[in-house]
């Protein structure tokens, strides 16, 4: 008889308390230049719990945070969580016109933010560039979790020096009354719509999911040591450190990814977990001088979506690691399937695993609404207790993406084989329609990375006269390569149909891709398109 998976709910809250009860000098949150015990990281949430009270904010208020990775940021997330608040993670990289929309539209009451030498913008102008031709009369409070002197902004010794005037049990009191139920995060993702939508995500959806894979799926013999890539304002990175943190682990992260920096951290450390995510990052990691497999010996998982033939490499180069990929997004509050542990390697290539227990979902045609049989292609649908409650203050969106019966239609391409695993097929509005035939990109992308010399591929549509639309292809080479486009469309005549054939390759320099939070923007790479054919 298989082991029963007990169903356990938490808030964000309970379960920083609950590792700093039972663990209380293991490290929570370690970076190169930063560690905090979860004693420290309690009691720096609560100090800031405190301190949010003494100057009004009160429980179920929205309150901002734009902060890169650091103690600082996570003693931000959870102070705020603990008291009963929403956090609105803020993403580093936004503009100013974008910052300014998302703290209107979430309607936040309070700004944590950081004046230090390790930011890697000056956030408080970006927020002066935001905010001030328009002030917006919700915010009510500019405050620094870390550094001063800037006009405008109360400075973090000033701000949590407040925390003396406001009792622990004031803050314990508000922390008991917050439901599973209740909104946890609001998390801002572009999409279609011209501007970011906020998904609203309960405190079950944001600990539940994450929690049981710890716990269960991905425990190690060892004490439990979480590496991940990214910000921690993308639910691709906060998303395993709550798991960590529900298991009384130790996550690393850094203010920004550097192979080398993160390859010693993981080393030095002991990582037993790894969430590099996506391919430029695990390409770094294994193609860096001090990259050294005998030194990542307790490392057993690592999460990756990836090409087929990058995949393989990585099982290859890491032969006691299991390698899973799986699917998520924002609205899904991170995975909603993963590759199970029996899954044969050919399996863990080339398909996105199975629905995570607890989940559904169904393929559905998109313009008709019916069921998809196996092995056709069709929307994702998704339903389960980790999907998002709404898009704030968007009601006709929100309606747009859910249906009255609660499923998401997620807006990606999926196959399901006939055994539940899962093939992504890439975003609805990433099939191609070329002279009526549908063309998924991330197939024509994947068959361009066999090449050799390829590194990345990224496909979009160009607009095309006769056909309606081409394939064309973005190409980063690997370093050592040289080979034109002329060739890889020339390796692809004959192996792929000629309608999937890219009709034209334009070449990417390192670090010149354009980038959403994690992932590579196509819009960007479709507005970059030559007006004219070449």
């Amino acid at each position: 008889m298989s082991s029963i998976v007990l169903t356990e709910v938490s808030t964000l809250g309970d379960l920083l308390l609950r590792g700093y009860n039972l663990t209380p000098d293991r490290d929570a949150l370690v970076l190169p230049a930063q560690k905090a015990t979860y004693t420290d990281l309690y009691r720096g949430a609560l100090r800031l719990a405190r301190a949010l009270l003494s100057i009004g904010v009160r429980p179920r208020e929205h309150v901002a945070i734009l902060i890169p990775n650091c103690i600082e940021y996570a003693e931000a997330l959870f102070g705020i969580a603990i008291l009963g608040c929403v956090p609105v993670p803020l993403n580093t990289r936004l503009k100013p016109v974008e910052l300014g929309f998302i703290i209107r539209d979430a309607q936040v009451v309070a700004l944590v933010t950081s004046r230090h030498a390790d930011d890697p913008v000056d956030f408080p102008g970006l927020l002066r560039d935001a905010l001030d031709d328009d002030p917006p009369a919700c915010l009510k409070h500019r405050l620094l979790a870390r550094g001063g002197g800037e006009s405008g902004f109360m400075d973090a010794e000033t701000f949590l020096g407040g925390a003396e005037n406001v009792t622990v049990e004031r803050v314990d009191e508000a922390r008991r009354r917050v439901r599973i139920r209740q909104p946890a995060l609001i998390i801002y993702t572009s999409g279609t719509t011209a501007n970011p939508k906020g998904c609203v995500l309960s405190h079950e959806a944001a600990t539940r999911g994450p929690v049981e894979r710890a716990r269960y799926r991905l425990k190690a013999a060892v004490p439990d040591v979480t590496w991940g890539a990214g910000q921690l304002f993308h639910i691709g990175t906060l998303s395993p450190f709550i798991g960590s943190l529900g298991v009384a682990g130790s996550f690393l992260t850094d203010t920004y990814f550097d192979p080398g920096r993160a390859l010693h951290l993981m080393y030095e450390r002991g990582v037993t977990l790894a969430w590099p995510w996506f391919p430029a990052i695990v390409q770094g990691l294994i193609g860096h001088e001090s990259f050294d497999s005998q030194k990542l010996k307790n490392l057993r998982h690592l999460f990756l979506i990836a090409s087929p033939t990058l995949v393989d490499e990585v099982q290859s180069v890491l032969p006691q690691c299991e390698v899973l990929q799986g699917c998520g997004m924002t609205e899904t509050a991170g995975i909603f399937a993963l590759s199970g542990p029996d899954e044969h390697r050919s399996s863990r290539s080339n398909t996105q695993g199975k629905p995570a227990p607890g989940v559904e979902v169904r393929i559905v045609n998109p313009q008709t609404g019916d069921d998809c049989p196996k092995g056709e292609i069709g929307e994702i649908w998704v339903r389960g207790y980790n999907v998002m409650e709404e898009y704030w203050a968007a009601p006709q969106l929100t309606q747009q993406a859910v249906t009255a019966d609660g499923w998401l239609k997620t807006g990606d391409l999926y196959t399901q084989l006939e055994d539940g695993s899962l093939l992504f097929g890439g975003r609805y509005k990433d099939m191609l329609k070329v002279g009526g035939e549908n063309v998924s990109a991330v197939e024509v992308e994947a068959f361009l990375c066999t090449h050799p010399a390829v590194k990345t591929a990224e496909v979009v549509g160009r607009s095309d006269r006769r056909l309606d639309e081409v394939p064309v292809a973005y190409v980063e080479l690997k370093q050592g390569y040289d080979v034109d486009g002329s060739t890889l469309i020339e390796y692809c005549r004959g192996r792929i149909a000629n309608y999937k054939v890219p009709r034209a390759v334009y070449f990417m320099q390192p670090g010149a891709w354009p980038m959403s939070a994690t992932k590579i923007d196509k819009r960007a790479l479709r507005a970059m398109l030559p007006r004219e054919a070449p």
